[in-house]
């Protein structure tokens, strides 16, 4: 029993001298913050606000299109008797790119051109009876009418006789062709492709809240996949609908190419400038605090951080150009704002930032 009393007595003795340790303690903490003037204060970095330049851009993806091409194709119907032309070079405009064989079509303009002579000389005949009037009007008409028919007949062989020279109808480079000679063509007959690449097209399509900034002549700049250099181009085209599936608007612009080293179907990567503003406001994004209604930043006034809610804009990869809220010499606080509240008072690092110009 004894050295049960014993026990009890040993932890009621450290039960208040643990209490006791306690109440020390915090009188000590009191005392440190009497003496610190209250709480610690946080330590943050910020940035005077500064105009800057802005220059917002859209991007966008479109695809080249050769400025000029056409699948060329027989108008008749025969036999391939000579090729032309190389594959994968340049053709001039109106240069002979393939003949089909037209022997049967000039056997035929034979055959009318005689019908049309005799039937001329048929028509002067009558001319002369009728004006003797050993002939009727009627007979004169009947002689008249088939000489123009004869004439016709003439004029529709010599035009498909032409159409067997298959030309150039522009100057570009042509492709592989699918034919040899030999080949029996028609006008469905597929025999190469002539295309232009001095020049090529870009297409792409824009939302339509940015449609009434596209003019024409505003120039753009784009890069193709695998190629390391930006292009330049011009709008010279602008669809005068907005597509209502995709509620965008189709534009089209043109690029020299004279180094042939672009082809048409290439993926290109549009960057089409919006707006140029040269006094804008622009801060790091994670000085930006979401909020039900918008966005805050904190400002620094008088030694605090006190909370302002702005209306935001345009986006870089790090930067939001801010529209209202801030004006140019504020303040703002860049890091470390999550864990402050609006009016706690800080201690500022501020920021050097270099910058002058920002692109998006």
């Amino acid at each position: 029993m004894k050295t049960k009393h014993i026990v009890y007595i040993l932890l009621i003795i450290g039960i208040i001298a643990l209490i006791g340790y306690r109440i020390m303690d915090n009188r000590e903490i009191a005392n440190s913050s009497k003496n610190t003037g209250g709480p610690s204060i946080k330590t943050v970095t910020g940035l005077v606000v500064k105009p800057e330049k802005f220059t917002d851009n859209l991007s966008l993806s479109g695809t080249l299109e050769a400025n000029e091409q056409v699948d060329i194709r027989s108008e008749i119907t025969g036999v391939v008797e000579a090729i032309n032309f190389e594959e994968g070079t340049r053709v001039s405009r109106g240069q002979v790119l393939l003949r089909v064989n037209d022997s049967e079509l000039r056997a035929q303009l034979s055959r009318v051109t005689t019908a049309q002579q005799l039937a001329s000389e048929n028509e002067r005949r009558a001319k002369l009876l009728l004006e003797k009037q050993a002939i009727s009007q009627e007979e004169y008409d009947i002689a008249s009418a088939d000489f123009k028919s004869s004439k016709a007949q003439s004029q529709l062989i010599s035009a498909q006789l032409k159409k067997a020279t298959i030309r150039a109808p522009f100057s570009g480079t042509i492709g592989l062709r699918n034919i040899s000679e030999g080949t029996y063509v028609t006008p469905a007959t597929p025999i190469a492709t002539l295309v232009n690449l001095d020049k090529l097209k870009i297409t792409f399509s824009i939302p339509e809240k940015y449609a009434n900034r596209m003019k024409v002549n505003n120039e753009l700049s784009f890069t193709v996949s695998g190629g390391k250099d930006t292009l330049s181009a011009k709008i010279y085209a602008v669809e005068p609908m907005i597509d209502l599936s995709t509620r965008t608007l189709k534009v089209r612009a043109i690029a020299d190419n004279p180094e042939r080293t672009l082809y048409p179907g290439m993926f290109a990567n549009v960057n089409l400038p919006l707006e140029t503003v040269a006094d804008a406001i622009m801060v790091p994004t994670e000085a930006l605090i979401p909020i039900q209604n918008g966005k805050v930043i904190f400002v620094l006034k008088d030694g605090k951080a006190v909370q302002v809610e702005v209306e935001t804009g345009a986006r870089t990869d790090k930067d939001a150009r801010v529209l209202s809220g801030l004006k140019v010499g504020d303040t703002i606080l860049t890091t470390g704002v999550m864990a402050l509240k609006d009016g706690s008072p800080v201690n500022v690092k501020l920021e050097n930032l270099d910058k002058t110009t920002r692109t998006k």
